[in-house]
């Protein structure tokens, strides 16, 4: 992957943050996804490790990608869990080499800075953070002023250690307000109100596909899910019909089937006996 290239810069980026431009950005998980976020002209794209390679980056086209590294038990790297900042480090030089843009790491403050120390963008997590979900519950984060205070506090620590981003997540507007507006931090809104520097949603939320919880800031703009049952049902049908096939012997017919001809196959039945 070429360092010279046509999508947006961290510094890009915080100039339409500067310049209160809007950012949009989702999440997607598929090829076909990437590709149609690239040709909408969506902004920025998340996209897990695990999905992430050259084909992906061809994809994602000019989107500025932020590459999810796994952390804890959600996933591994090379067939284990990360742990260390060096298994931290080593995963994201890796992703780094198909042309990944940033690098989301929800782990300790330790490793968030062996990173940025390192020259990776990194994107962290603030208020509503899934991986910590033991400690929270599934919840909006920010109600309360301790805790409100407790997000400004973890927003100065990002910001302080070298984080250039943070997923803001399900906190309330006017608080989210105060994080973007009071700190350099790319305030990346899932559920954070209008303020945030970015709104980012889920493809699944976007086309109506999540089987998940509906989230409240999921917004549907599309229905894809009675045809994805539609084709799931064709899918299996099909199936059924090709298990029918098999067992009935009406498949492979002779169209299907490679021919040899009476005097080869002869010679052939003559030399394996021999």
């Amino acid at each position: 992957m070429g360092m010279y290239h046509n999508r947006p810069h961290v510094e890009d980026l915080r100039n339409m943050k500067k310049r209160g431009e809007k950012i949009s950005m989702l999440y997607v998980t598929t090829l076909e996804e990437a590709a149609a976020a690239s040709a909408a002209g969506i902004h920025m794209l998340s996209i897990e490790g695990r999905f992430w390679g050259p084909e992906m980056r061809e994809a994602a086209g000019d989107c500025f990608v932020q590459v999810g590294l796994p952390y804890g038990g959600w996933g591994s790297f090379n067939g284990r869990p990360l742990a260390t900042a060096e298994d931290y480090l080593r995963a994201a030089f890796h992703y780094a080499g198909f042309g990944g843009d940033a690098f989301y790491c929800s782990a300790s403050y330790d490793i968030q800075k062996t990173l940025a120390d390192n020259h990776i963008p990194v994107v962290g997590h603030i208020g509503l953070i899934p991986s910590y979900i033991s400690w929270t519950g599934w919840r909006a984060v920010g109600k309360t002023s301790n805790e409100a205070l407790a997000l400004w506090r973890h927003t100065q620590k990002l910001e302080e250690i070298g984080v250039f981003g943070a997923e803001l997540e399900v906190v309330p507007d006017r608080v989210a307000r105060f994080l973007s507006e009071n700190s350099s931090l790319l305030m990346l809104g899932m559920g954070a109100g209008k303020y945030a520097d970015a709104q980012y949603l889920f493809t699944e939320d976007v086309c109506g596909y999540g089987k998940n919880h509906k989230p409240r800031h999921g917004k549907v703009y599309r229905n894809f899910a009675p045809e994805l049952e539609r084709l799931q049902n064709e899918r299996i049908a099909a199936f059924k019909e090709f298990r029918a096939d098999v067992d009935s012997g009406g498949y492979p017919a002779p169209e299907h089937t490679v021919l040899i001809g009476d005097d080869e196959f002869d010679a052939f039945l003559k030399a394996a006996k021999g």
